[in-house]
C-alpha cells in the first residue's frame, strides 16, 4: 500500500504486516495524519489474506510512542470542529485496531506513554525490551480519559493497578509492567526484534481461521453476558471444522510434517 504520510512505515513480508511509527525525532509522537494512517493500514492488512499477523513498533531506539503530537494542538485543535475531527480520527484508529480479526503485537522499546500506551493496549500482545518505560500522565496535564480508553486498562491490569497508573501519572519500568500484566513478555533490547519476529512467525504458521475464532471468542468473553454473540462464536467453530485447513491439519499430523494452512 501507499503510505498516507512519511511519518509511518507499512511493510508486508512472509505473512507478517508491519506498522512503524516513523517520527523518531519526536519519540514517535502520533500526529493527526498518523492516527488516520493507523486506520488506513489496518484496513489494508485486514483485506490482504497474505497477512496473518501484524507487528506495531516505533522507529529509532528511544520510543514506541510518547503519545499524541502536542505540537499540532494549537493549530488542529483550536476550534470545536478541529477537536472533534481529531478525536474522530483517534477513536477510529483505536476501533480499527481493536476489531481487526488478525493478531496484533506491540513491539515496545523505550517510551510507551499516553496515547502510545493506548495504542499498545489495543494490541493483542505486548512484548517489551528491558528498558521500556510506561506511563499515562493525564493527572499531570489536567485532562481525563474517556470510558473507552480507561476500560481496556481495567480489563487488563485490574482496578487497583489502573488507579495507581492514573493517580500517580508516573512512569513504570518494564519489570513493573510485567508484574501488573500490562505486558506479556520482557526481553533484552538486543533480542527484542528477533524474539517478536519469531513469535509472529509462530502465529502466522498456525491456522488463520482458528486464530480468528479464538480472538473473537475471547473478545466476546470480555463483554457483559447480555451483549455476547454466542451464535457467532458457534458459527466460527463450525467453520473451522468444515475448513480445508482442518483436513490439512489432521493429515499433516498423521504424516508427521508441518501443515500448510491456506485460511479456508
Amino acid at each position: 500500500m501507499t503510505a498516507l504520510t512519511n511519518k509511518i512505515i507499512v511493510e508486508k513480508s512472509d505473512g507478517i504486516g508491519r506498522f512503524i511509527f516513523n517520527q523518531p525525532q519526536k519519540h514517535n509522537a502520533i500526529s493527526f495524519e498518523m492516527w488516520q494512517g493507523i486506520s488506513r493500514a489496518m484496513g489494508d492488512f485486514a483485506a490482504d489474506d497474505s497477512v496473518r499477523v501484524i507487528i506495531l513498533s516505533g522507529a529509532g531506539e528511544k520510543a514506541f510512542s510518547a503519545g499524541a503530537d502536542i505540537s499540532e494542538f494549537a493549530e488542529l485543535r483550536a476550534t470545536r470542529e478541529g477537536v472533534e475531527e481529531f478525536e474522530r480520527a483517534a477513536v477510529k484508529a483505536h476501533e480499527d485496531l481493536n476489531t481487526i480479526d488478525k493478531p496484533t503485537i506491540a513491539m515496545i522499546q523505550g517510551y510507551c506513554i499516553g496515547g502510545g500506551a493506548g495504542i499498545a493496549l489495543c494490541c493483542d500482545l505486548r512484548i517489551a525490551s528491558e528498558d521500556a518505560r510506561f506511563g499515562i500522565p493525564a493527572a499531570k496535564l489536567g485532562l481525563a480519559y474517556r470510558w473507552d480508553d480507561v476500560y481496556p486498562l481495567v480489563q487488563l491490569v485490574g482496578a487497583s493497578f489502573t488507579k495507581e497508573i492514573l493517580f500517580t501519572g508516573r512512569q513504570f519500568s518494564a519489570e513493573e509492567a510485567l508484574q501488573m500484566g500490562l505486558v506479556n513478555r520482557v526481553v533484552p533490547r538486543s533480542e527484542l526484534e528477533s524474539y517478536v519476529g519469531e513469535y509472529a512467525e509462530r502465529i502466522a504458521s498456525n491456522a488463520p481461521l482458528t486464530i480468528r475464532a479464538a480472538k473473537r471468542t475471547i473478545g466476546e468473553a470480555l463483554k457483559d453476558p447480555g451483549d455476547r454473540k454466542l451464535d457467532m462464536v458457534s458459527e466460527l467453530v463450525d467453520a473451522c471444522f468444515a475448513s480445508d485447513d482442518y483436513a490439512e491439519g489432521r493429515k499433516a499430523f498423521m504424516e508427521k510434517r508441518k501443515p500448510e494452512f491456506k485460511g479456508r
